[in-house]
């Protein structure tokens, strides 16, 4: 995937932009044609107050521990002098013309040199001196490497540095539907301070130019199996003066959960719709004999409700289907192997199976009409196996049309050879 960076090329390895330094061995200045170990990598939009301070310490905590690394700052349209400052005291420079948090930090660490990257907001809320813990973990093997701000995962909050709704309600509840929709051990989903290989981030081919692109790294990270560990570490009081955070609370709060949801067809389609089949089938078994609840009759109109929602839940599961078939072609999320083995013709099979079946209902009232010369109906009985058989003719048809469907989405693009 292409993303607008507004960068030259002058080397394979080295990149150059406006106002810009490269330096690409902080630990061992000699060496310049080896590529660093670590990529610090920092979005950034107009934050001369912290910048500094941020890139001193990341430099410093390289050189102090004999980190090969560089720091890349990636600015998202800076009107004021962050870049000269970054570069003064020893980073470089990459200008990423789309605007986003998540569409700076793809810009940064692609334009990034290190085997390893670590990203984190150059608002000094994050201490970079704590980048010998990330690197410790990358050098075990580990995949990805969360810090870990909150309590439950060893880390600090210091006071005044996380406002009071992120730190007990959101943050909280965000992490915990990570865990409990992706089975995912992370206990701070939000926190922007993590370490991953440059492989994994190759793999992952992450899409979300806004705020959600950390949330978007660690789903798709867990449904790669991707090893995990966490870091705790403290978060400080933002120190810019100037503005104030850019994260908005309820916005990208909600476009969280939107991306839980997109990635989770499980929760979104699949077990809301067997939720919705088990109870029409439960309607189904009261309303056909006529059992009577606290002198209540279940008749004809429970089984006509029972019927919409096997209905609506059956074009949650197609749904579901679809949009896990869809999602593993377009590589947001990998291939489910139990649907890979269904094809096209199984699902028009079962649909015909099924219409085939609704129609022999309503084809056994046709006939009891036709023996009474087409007179009036007995519609209390009648209804109970016409209603059953348009809920299957519908359900048939709905199936056949989901699986050519399927079949279309299936259908890869052609790469030209070469």
């Amino acid at each position: 995937m292409t993303k607008p960076i507004n960068i030259q090329a002058d080397s394979r390895h080295a990149f150059t932009a406006t106002s810009s330094t490269s330096i690409h061995n902080i630990a061992s200045d000699d060496n310049m044609s080896e590529l660093p170990e670590l990529s610090v990598v920092m979005p950034c939009l107009n934050e001369a107050d912290t910048v500094g301070i941020c890139v001193e310490k990341a430099v410093r905590a390289m050189r102090e521990h004999g980190i090969q690394g560089e720091v890349v700052l990636a600015d998202n349209g800076s009107t004021d002098n962050s870049k000269e400052i970054a570069v003064s005291v020893g980073a470089r420079t990459v200008d990423v013309a789309e605007p986003g948090y998540g569409a700076a930090l793809m810009g940064g660490i692609e334009a990034s040199n290190g085997k390893y990257v670590i990203m984190g907001d150059c608002d000094d809320s994050y201490d970079f001196l704590e980048i010998p813990a990330f690197v410790d973990q990358l050098r075990k093997g580990t995949d990805l490497v969360q810090g870990c701000r909150l309590p439950r995962g060893g880390g600090q909050v210091l006071p005044g540095a996380m406002p009071f709704l992120h730190r007990w309600f959101g943050n909280p509840v965000l992490s915990w539907l990570v865990r409990l929709m992706f089975r995912i051990p992370i206990h701070d989903v939000y926190c922007g301070m993590r370490g991953f290989t440059k492989d994994l981030y190759t793999d992952l081919d992450l899409r979300s130019p806004g705020m959600e692109f950390a949330t978007e790294m660690i789903i798709k990270s867990g449904l790669h199996k991707a090893s995990m560990a966490q870091v705790p570490i403290t978060l400080h009081p933002d120190g810019r003066t100037e503005h104030g955070p850019h994260l908005r609370t309820f916005r990208d709060g909600w476009r969280t959960l939107r991306l839980f949801l997109v990635f989770s067809p499980k929760w979104t389609f699949f077990r809301p719709g067997l939720l919705l089949i088990l109870i029409g089938l439960l309607g189904y078994a009261l309303a056909l004999p006529q059992i009577h609840i606290f002198n209540i009759a279940l008749d004809v109109h429970t089984l006509l409700i029972a019927s919409l929602t096997v209905l609506m839940g059956w074009q949650c599961i197609l749904l579901a289907t679809l949009a896990q078939i869809f999602a593993a072609r377009e590589g947001m999320m990998p291939p489910l192997p139990k649907l890979e083995k269904i094809t096209v013709e199984h699902g028009i099979g079962f649909g015909l199976i099924m219409s085939a079946t609704g129609t022999t209902l309503i084809g056994s009232v046709i006939f009891i009409w036709s023996q009474g010369d087409f007179g009036k109906l007995d519609y209390p009985q009648t209804m109970r196996l016409v209603v059953p058989g348009v809920t299957l003719v519908a359900i048939g048809f709905q199936t056949a049309m989901a699986s050519l469907m399927a079949g279309v989405l299936r259908m890869q693009r052609r790469h030209p050879h070469g």
